[in-house]
């Protein structure tokens, strides 16, 4: 999952297919996990930021939009960076900035300042880290690049269910403020696995030999894709779906915590969320390699949307913490499915060619709907005050029944008969009405 991929390398290196490669896919993984579990990750924080800034469910679910859409937006400007500078300095870059972002979210004042610190800085240091990296691994894997690339995917949902508890441990311990600070740290280590991104060097030319291939150049862009009907249809497909992928996973903790739901339990469904979906993605990735399942693997990536939205629906009738475990366990599948199907299918349709321009057209497509899809939600929650869809004749129902934590003592209300009967319908008997 990255931007234009148009950097290949020297020309006339054989990918090593191991040796230092082992090294290369590690730090893959770190870059992946941080890249798409912080902005899951920092929903954790939501509720205290709230309470802080005396804002709303919309305001604070921008945080995440930023980030995404930061992730999901500059992959073109990675590709002009890598190419110009090379992976690593580009990456070390990326890694300060992206620590820097969260160091200087924990002094901020205002959520706007969270905006620029947490989405902005943060969000473009992650952006610079993943995309340098993912090129880095396809240089160094070629006949195991798809084992390759779905170890690092792994990532993703492995720091899914380490960060959602630690960002919860750290707030209870040190504020929202000191948690912030400690994950800067954290993400200083994107620069450790940027320090692993050792270029490979090209073979040594003979000095009989003539001057080494040039490689032809490429688009950075190829727009003709759009001219592929298959193309287009697949990228609205996939906007429309990135609307409301992730507003699910930044929602539910608050969900959890607005039901009663202690703090640490509510940040485990997004352990439980992330522990589905470690074996999803592979699961879904081997399943798909089947000689007589892949030829339908645009209808099986066409299922998994269909279970994500059908999963969503269901989950907003959960009305306790054990529907919202159960949501999570099928909400984790068919997120797997789609992260493990949806480049593949992509690749499917406009073939390998144009695969690098293709998704980075997808992506800044669907940055659009990820900055648009969790304000909208939390917006829609501000206007609503409920998380889930409730039946009209329910909602009448609560509007009469009596509050059932309110006891009334019987000597208050003689008391209260005592002093004040004419407020209550009845006549007061004094000397003068008597007579």
């Amino acid at each position: 999952m990255g931007g234009a991929v148009i950097d290949e390398g020297p020309t006339g290196i054989k990918a090593p297919d191991g040796g230092w490669g082992w090294a290369i896919l590690w730090g893959c993984f770190v870059i992946t996990g941080f890249s798409y579990a912080f902005p899951k990750a920092v929903s954790v924080f939501f509720k205290e930021l709230m309470r802080e800034f005396g804002i709303g469910y919309s305001d604070t679910a921008w945080i995440s939009s930023i980030l995404l859409a930061m992730l999901y937006g500059t992959g073109p400007l990675c590709s002009v960076c890598v190419n110009r500078f090379g992976c690593r300095p580009v990456m070390l870059a990326g890694g300060l900035l992206a620590s820097l972002g969260m160091v200087s979210a924990s002094f901020c004042g205002s959520i706007i300042q969270l905006y620029l610190t947490t989405g902005v800085l943060t969000g473009l240091g992650l952006a610079l880290n993943f995309q340098p990296s993912l090129i880095m691994l396809n240089r160094y894997f070629n006949k195991r690049r798809p084992m390759a690339n779905g170890l690092a995917a792994a990532g993703s949902p492995v720091f899914l269910c380490a960060l959602s508890p630690l960002g919860q441990v750290l707030q209870d311990h040190y504020g929202w403020r000191g948690g912030f600070l400690i994950l800067g740290g954290l993400l200083l280590n994107c620069c450790v696995c940027a320090a692993l991104m050792r270029p490979l060097e090209a073979p040594r030319q003979s000095s009989g030999s003539g001057p080494a291939p040039q490689r032809p150049p490429r688009r950075l862009l190829d727009l003709s894709v759009f001219r592929d009907r298959g193309f287009v249809i697949y990228a609205l497909a996939a906007s429309i779906m990135v609307l409301g992928l992730f507003v699910p996973p930044v929602f539910v903790v608050s969900y959890a915590k607005d039901l009663g739901v202690p703090d640490t339990q509510a940040a485990f469904l997004l352990t439980i969320l992330g522990f589905v979906d470690i074996f999803a993605r592979p699961t879904a990735g081997f399943i798909t390699g089947l000689k007589k399942v892949r030829p339908y693997s645009v209808y099986l990536f066409s299922f998994a949307m269909f279970f994500n939205g059908f999963a969503d629906l269901t989950g907003s009738t959960a009305s306790n913490y054990g529907g919202l475990v159960v949501f999570c366990i099928f909400f984790g599948i068919s997120y797997g499915m789609v992260g493990a199907l949806q480049f593949e299918v992509l690749m499917a349709i406009v073939g390998t060619q144009k695969f690098s321009s293709a998704i980075g057209l997808v992506l800044l497509l669907e940055a659009i709907a990820v900055l648009i899809g969790p304000p909208s939600g939390g917006k829609l929650l501000d206007a609503t005050h409920v998380y889930q869809k409730r039946p009209e004749t329910a909602t009448e129902e609560e509007r009469h029944k009596p509050p059932e934590d309110v006891r009334v003592d019987s000597r208050e209300v003689e008391q209260f008969l005592k002093t004040e009967p004419e407020k209550n319908g009845e006549v007061v008997h004094t000397p003068e009405t008597s007579v």
